[in-house]
């Protein structure tokens, strides 16, 4: 199994990509994709069904959210925000956050371990 996704890691590397076409929605889920898996940082992609959420929660390491399709509700430290396709935001590390589709949204998240 790790063979294959490391396969599928290396397909992706040197050559453009749209990442929109790299996960597909599922009806009342949230599919993921990792893209990048170092010790120093992951880049993650992806995809909620409307209506599904991340409830709050903290994380070690800032993180970088960056919406690519559909519009999302992220809610850090409290401070609720609109995101849609083409919006990004920084939460910080050890604050609490949370992710709502308020419709299909699909996102890439890109954490920096330090």
């Amino acid at each position: 199994m790790v063979q294959d996704e490391d396969k599928k890691a290396a397909a992706l590397v040197g050559r453009p990509l749209k990442l929109v076409d790299l996960v597909e929605y599922q009806t009342g889920a949230i599919v993921s994709r990792t893209l990048v898996d170092k010790k120093t940082g992951t880049v993650t992609l992806f995809a909620f069904d409307a209506g599904q959420r991340l409830s709050e929660h903290t994380a070690p390491f800032d993180a970088v959210v960056n919406v690519i399709d559909g519009e999302a509700e992220i809610t850090i430290s409290g401070e609720a925000m609109a995101l849609s396709a083409g919006d990004m935001v920084i939460m910080p590390a050890g604050d609490p956050h949370s992710v709502a589709a308020v419709r299909p949204f699909k996102m890439v998240l890109t954490m920096i371990r330090s």
